[in-house]
């Protein structure tokens, strides 16, 4: 199947993922952007946060992740799925209660501007680097299997693709973004099942048969028992738990499709039934990762990794099939980057710019802020883009995982040191320093744990660690008095 005729389906795409943006934008204002007015369906939003969820690196990486450490992520998802249970009955109704747009705003009236700003920033930098890495992965698969036969260099790919995204994103926000993620959930989730279905087909496997087959080859095998490795299964449930909790729970992107519902309790039915529907889809795509690592042993293909899906999908199945991975593929790619693309734009205006808190301002100004800053983070995404271009690492999964034990440990800290101690914190330095010292003894924590602890290597709990120690800062820094808003 030629590049071009590929290709073809994305123009596609686009143009129908432009016609319902189009749509749903109008009549919008800041509120449609910001939140969505609060009149989003919550089970529109429930499935819609499944794409934005799993993005290009489930569709493309954790298939890859099967032939090394067998089901051993399905321990991370575990964790996830705990985690989603605290967000629903914990900070959910915390957002609710305080009517929040930005959930940093709960920084502020906890403990002022300088926490509140800290909050903002590190979930800015977060959300700018995980969000740029998925969509780096998506991209690079494209130009590697279709774009590079056309002789399109890689800046252009991520340039237009940024542009299709930028878009279909400018006015609508969160209002056209619950409509495009349900659509665009549909399209990977179907391309999800029509290849497992396929390749169980070809190798003349039953779905009783497959998992035989795979327990055999000990794709099957979920649990590590091994105490000092990274892969210690209590490592990573309590680690993907709380990788949730700071990746969902404290993440403006996330929060601001929930809270776009239009009332508690049917963000918390959303919450819970995403999270079960979340389970399933990842042993799903575990299962198709086992299946993969099966066709190609049966066809002497030595591909594995990130590789693996693509090559696969696009070279030695019928021609149907590779249509149906490349509209999976972009409907994986655009629902984390859209949905990253206004969250980081809200909260910049919001929480930094403090668009809302300035009176002077009238709509029209504000929309003029709103789509200078939309179109400023879309630049820098294609530099960060490039940026990963040029790194070229193999393993994308690793690095966002990496980067979220990194970022959203401070979150972590302050949130939990808000809602669960009357202390207070200053507006001086030492806020920002204590979430900056954090994460930099972790990096070195991480990188010589093993020499450090008698063999014990850190893996997903990274997170929890960053948490803790921010919270242990805070604590050395705050003050028993002052106002204590109620959690």
């Amino acid at each position: 199947m030629s590049a071009s005729f590929l290709f073809s389906f994305v123009i596609v795409y686009f143009l129908l993922l432009l016609g319902v943006a189009w749509y749903t934008s109008r009549n919008s204002n800041n509120d449609s952007f910001f939140i969505g007015n609060r009149n989003s369906n919550w089970m529109l939003v429930s499935f819609g946060m499944i794409g934005t969820s799993l993005s290009g690196v489930t569709f493309v990486s954790v298939p890859g992740t099967v032939g090394a450490g067998a089901f051993g992520y399905f321990q991370v998802v575990i964790g996830y799925f705990l985690g989603y249970f605290l967000v629903a009955y914990i900070l959910l109704p915390l957002y609710y209660r305080l009517n929040l747009t930005s959930i940093y705003n709960y920084l502020q009236q906890r403990f002022g501007f300088t926490a509140y700003k800290t909050g903002a920033l590190f979930f800015i930098i977060s959300r700018v680097l995980g969000a740029t890495a998925r969509l780096y992965l998506v991209i690079n698969v494209l130009q590697l299997f279709i774009l590079n036969n056309m002789h399109i260099p890689f800046w252009l790919t991520a340039f237009v693709i940024l542009l299709m995204i930028l878009l279909y994103t400018f006015e609508g926000g969160v209002k056209t973004i619950v409509f495009t993620d349900t659509l665009q959930t549909t399209f990977m989730l179907a391309g999800l099942i029509i290849c497992i279905i396929y390749i169980m087909q070809n190798l003349g496997l039953s779905f009783t048969g497959t998992i035989q087959t795979l327990s055999a080859k000990g794709y099957t095998h979920i649990f590590n028992t091994g105490v000092n490795s990274s892969g210690f299964f209590l490592k990573q449930i309590i680690g993907g738990m709380f990788i949730t909790i700071g990746m969902t729970g404290l993440d403006q992107e996330m929060m601001q499709k929930n809270i776009s519902v239009k009332n508690v309790g049917d963000s918390k039915k959303n919450m819970i039934t995403f999270s079960i529907v979340l389970l399933i889809v990842n042993l799903l795509f575990l299962m198709l990762g086992g299946l993969l690592y099966l066709f190609a042993a049966s066809k002497n293909i030595n591909v594995k990794g990130d590789d693996l899906f693509p090559t696969i999908a696009l070279n030695y199945l019928p021609s149907f099939v590779s249509i149906i991975f490349i509209i999976g593929l972009i409907s994986a790619l655009f629902p984390s980057a859209d949905g990253a693309l206004t969250a980081l734009t809200s909260s910049f205006c919001i929480d930094i710019l403090g668009i809302k808190r300035q009176a002077s301002l009238n709509e029209k100004q504000r929309r003029r802020i709103r789509l200078t800053v939309h179109f400023t983070f879309a630049i820098v995404f294609f530099i960060c883009v490039l940026v990963f271009k040029w790194i070229d690492n193999k393993s994308i999964i690793t690095i966002i995982l990496k980067v979220a034990g990194y970022t959203y440990g401070p979150l972590l800290a302050l949130f939990s040191f808000g809602i669960f101690t009357k202390r207070v914190l200053g507006e001086g330095p030492e806020v920002w320093a204590v979430c900056l010292a954090s994460p930099l003894i972790c990096f070195f924590l991480d990188k010589y744990s093993a020499q450090i602890f008698n063999g014990y290597t850190i893996g997903t709990e990274l997170l929890l660690i960053n948490g803790l120690l921010t919270f242990a800062g805070l604590w050395s820094i705050s003050a028993k008095q002052g106002f204590v808003a109620k959690a």
